[in-house]
């Protein structure tokens, strides 16, 4: 029987536990790596360094810029009871959409402590659960956000987070601040790596993408169409589009570095031309939408029934992703955000 790819129940799958990854390996570039070649439905195993011999001269590499910051905040109510908040999004300046955990404990509009003698008022919960969380006028954000805040670390991440989280749950060319979570697909790059690659011709471009709570909501509804992304703001810049536009023209591979690149240039992408510009995203790719802006993906092993295993069904195939990720348990690759990569291309 064909599966339905429209039903979230397709896209679930058995994972043992102690394939999470709970650390990142001492050097980036030694996580393992499985070659993807949909053309041929092959795969191979590799290490990530090995990345350098599949890329060629004239390849395009796209990457998100985006950093991530220390958004949970650990606070506290006037009576004592501990609050956990965790900022999404900047609405204007110290204003900022929260999520709070547990919700029940902040059932009116009240003021937080969170140490250094900062103070914020959260208001109370909308239609969807979250918050606005405002900081005083004279609070400098983005100074001191990094006294008082935590590298938030993804749930299956069982850990409280430590001082190395706060270089290595960050790509090495990060540098736009405004990401709740890493664009984790980029992590096996070094900075000695990006260098080798360029000596061999390829290119990179960046766009950013400042990753939301949308990359990771879960899908909740038995038919994935009826899904909604949260929005999360992204930009290509004038280079990049004249850089992509450049590639695309000579025929030459456009590579994205991660779902977020992906879904970034789709987003501005209108099936021949990449238009540069700054908008939010609420997009959504799985099985069925067109997928067209990239000729190979460089990204991690998904969550069961996550919006970003759809992507890649979408990009790679259903049945082939399928096959991919049982391939990938048998030879215990490490899974999510600290764990290890695939290279899709679509041909050999």
């Amino acid at each position: 029987m064909c599966p339905d790819l429209h039903d979230v129940r397709s896209y679930d799958y058995d994972l043992p536990q102690e394939l999470i990854a709970q650390y990142p390996l001492a050097r980036r570039t030694d996580s393992r790596l499985m070659v993807l070649d949909v053309e041929h439905s092959s795969i191979s195993h590799h290490v990530f360094e090995d990345i350098a011999a599949y890329l060629k001269s004239g390849d395009l590499v796209v990457v998100n810029s985006s950093k991530v910051f220390p958004a949970r905040l650990y606070g506290q109510k006037d009576n004592g009871t501990k609050v956990e908040v965790l900022l999404m999004n900047e609405l204007n300046p110290n204003l900022w959409k929260a999520m709070v955990h547990p919700g029940k404990r902040l059932k009116t509009k009240q003021v937080l402590s969170f140490g250094e003698g900062i103070r914020a008022e959260i208001s109370t919960a909308d239609e969807d659960g979250f918050r606005t969380i405002e900081f005083p006028k004279d609070f400098d954000f983005w100074n001191e956000i990094y006294k008082i805040g935590h590298v938030p670390l993804p749930p299956y991440i069982e850990r409280p987070d430590d001082s190395h989280d706060q270089d290595t749950y960050q790509t090495v060319y990060a540098r736009d601040l405004g990401s709740i979570a890493a664009p984790t697909a980029g992590f096996h790059f070094s900075m000695e790596l990006i260098e080798k690659i360029k000596q061999q011709g390829v290119e990179f471009a960046e766009v950013v993408l400042h990753v939301g709570i949308g990359t990771f909501k879960p899908v909740k509804v038995e038919r994935i169409e009826e899904h909604v992304m949260h929005s999360e703001y992204c930009t290509v810049s004038e280079e990049t589009a004249m850089r992509y536009n450049k590639a695309r023209k000579a025929g030459r591979r456009v590579i994205a570095v991660g779902t977020t690149s992906l879904r970034t240039l789709q987003s501005f992408y209108d099936g021949e031309t990449l238009h540069a510009g700054s908008h939010w995203t609420e997009i959504f790719l799985y099985p069925g939408k067109r997928v067209d802006s990239i000729d190979a993906l460089i990204t991690n092993f998904h969550l069961p029934k996550s919006t970003l295993l759809m992507l890649v069904s979408a990009f790679a195939g259903y049945e082939f992703t399928r096959h991919a990720y049982q391939e990938a348990i048998k030879n215990k690759y490490r899974f999510f955000s600290y764990g290890d990569a695939m290279f899709i291309r679509l041909q050999g």
